[in-house]
């Protein structure tokens, strides 16, 4: 199934994130405690968290199998002072390259895939940041909707 990839402008979005180095393929298992730490944050700020999503962004590295940086992040209502590991943030702004998973996590590489051949077809270059944002949860996973970013250059 091919997944359409469209061009826009994006626009910051404020988070309160942990911040983690994570080795290639390890997201899976940093990510659960690292927002752990965020929500249980928020859930201390009234007013901090309306209904925004799990955002996850990704610092990429020069090198192709070194470290991610990796922001996993909540999106909030305003800046605040850094607590612990969780700081104030935001993503990214510019041009991007947008694709909207539909499915199981497990699969949201072929959106990913896909946002990189869109790239390479369409004569465009990393500006080395990408990011996550999580929609509500549904009780099918076939319903779940994860709209992945890539910031171009």
């Amino acid at each position: 199934m091919s997944v359409p990839v469209n061009l826009q402008t994006v626009h910051p979005r404020m988070l309160a994130a942990v911040r983690r180095e994570v080795v290639p393929g390890e997201v899976g298992s940093a990510w659960g405690p690292a927002v752990g730490k965020v929500w249980d944050f928020i859930r201390g700020q009234p007013g901090l968290w309306t209904d925004g999503h799990n955002i996850f962004v990704y610092h990429h590295p020069d090198q192709p199998d070194a470290p991610l940086l990796c922001d996993f992040g909540v999106e909030v209502t305003r800046t605040f002072e850094t607590a612990g590991e969780v700081y104030a943030t935001q993503t990214p702004a510019g041009q991007a390259a947008i694709a909207v998973h539909r499915g199981p996590y497990h699969r949201m590489g072929e959106a990913c895939k896909a946002i990189e051949k869109w790239m390479a077809a369409n004569h465009w270059e990393s500006a080395g940041h990408s990011w996550e944002i999580y929609g509500d949860p549904t009780p099918d996973p076939a319903d779940t909707e994860t709209t992945v970013v890539h910031l171009l250059k």
